[in-house]
């Protein structure tokens, strides 16, 4: 059976919502206040702009069901500045909020690395969409992770590369940061499980903007194939144009990045025929095909994962609240641990004991500029 708009919304925010409806009678005035921390300004003020729209969808789809405990939530941002320092203070600021119950974090692993003490600290649930694999193996018991982790995305990318693309001559590409350095191992070990370790592995600092030498150095290297970790969708957009200026036109398949909006704005045709690993792919499912009408409608633009995870992340939270029956952390965390088969719009959420909901990600193409779905790939291990 088709899962309309309609039906994904109401679904979810029922699953979420109904078994407290009866206590909405004796909250009047009241709220579950959820703080978040989003690039408001600085280069990803775009993307966080989209973020922010995606938690809010999804909270006025749980409060429209009855909310959270019976009581409407409430969205608090504070604005991270797209820094490390930046968000260290938004965390503190939100966290000072003693009625805060539960946060949304960054989608930039190093942000995230950066306000993870003041998380510990803190003690309560904290969701984010930052990938390097370390973030829920580091004996923080309070991340929560709503998109799949990179040790995913470096074998779907080397996989796909070597199997589906043949290709063996790999230059491995990444940002200097905690997610490009995760990233690029993750890659690189896959990648050499497979018989083509790269021929290149090259760093880069991010906001950079002159990619010159770094295309000189693939361009030099032999490389029949790119794969790349980019932090940030400015500097994905610089590098590929320089890209296609100094002649390089190897396939190239990228982190989700590749195929967010901004970035596919900023490149423009330089990103033609690429491909991508993405969390969110409009086409992977029903569940992400409603989220992408939901999300049209309200913003009248296409969703990427910078909407979609802060979309899940809501409604993950929403359910572990509502199921723990408390907004008591260590009975919250429980109940997010124990969720299974939770569909979102990044797809089935069954939490593993670490923190991390999701175990698969899609491949994607870009077609003259539209992201085109080729499939899935699930891991089990």
């Amino acid at each position: 059976m088709r899962l309309t708009r309609r039906d994904f919304a109401a679904g979810i925010a029922a699953g979420i919502a109904a078994p407290y409806l009866i206590k909405s009678a004796h909250a009047q005035g009241a709220t579950i206040k959820i703080g978040m921390c989003a690039p408001v300004t600085g280069p990803a003020a775009e993307s966080g702009g989209y973020a922010v729209k995606g938690a809010r969808l999804a909270l006025e789809a749980v409060n429209k069901a009855g909310g959270i405990l019976g009581k409407q939530g409430e969205l608090i941002v504070e604005d991270d500045q797209t820094t490390n320092p930046g968000i260290v203070l938004a965390f503190s600021k939100l966290a000072a909020q003693s009625d805060i119950v539960g946060f949304l974090g960054s989608i930039r692993s190093t942000q995230v690395h950066a306000m993870a003490p003041d998380v510990i600290k803190l003690g309560k649930p904290v969701m984010i969409g930052g990938t390097d694999p370390n973030l829920t193996h580091m004996g923080n018991q309070w991340l929560f992770r709503c998109r799949p982790n990179d040790s995913y995305s470096g074998r779907v990318i080397a996989e796909y590369g070597v199997s589906t693309l043949a290709k063996k001559k790999w230059a491995v590409l990444h940002s200097t940061d905690a997610f490009g350095t995760a990233g690029g191992k993750a890659l690189t070990e896959a990648l050499t499980k497979l018989g083509a370790p790269p021929v290149l592995d090259q760093g880069y600092a991010n906001q950079s903007q002159d990619f010159t030498p770094v295309v000189l150095a693939i361009k030099q290297s032999g490389a029949d194939i790119l794969g790349s970790y980019f932090t940030f969708e400015n500097d994905l957009g610089i590098f590929a144009r320089q890209l296609r200026q100094l002649g390089v036109n190897i396939p190239w398949v990228g982190s989700p990045s590749i195929v967010n909006i901004t970035a596919l704005k900023l490149a423009g045709p330089a990103l033609y025929n690429t491909y991508g690993v993405a969390d969110y792919a409009e086409d992977s499912s029903e569940g992400s095909k409603a989220f992408g009408k939901i999300y049209r409608d309200a913003v009248k633009v296409a969703p990427d994962n910078q909407s979609s995870w802060t979309f899940d992340a809501i409604n993950v939270l929403a359910q572990g609240i509502n199921k723990a029956g408390t907004t008591d952390p260590a009975k919250v965390r429980e109940a997010i641990l124990a969720i299974k088969k939770f569909p979102g719009a990044e797809g089935e959420y069954n939490f593993d004991q670490n923190g991390d909901g999701l175990h698969g990600y899609n491949i994607v193409k870009n077609d003259k500029g539209k992201i085109v779905f080729d499939k899935h790939i699930e891991f089990n291990d």
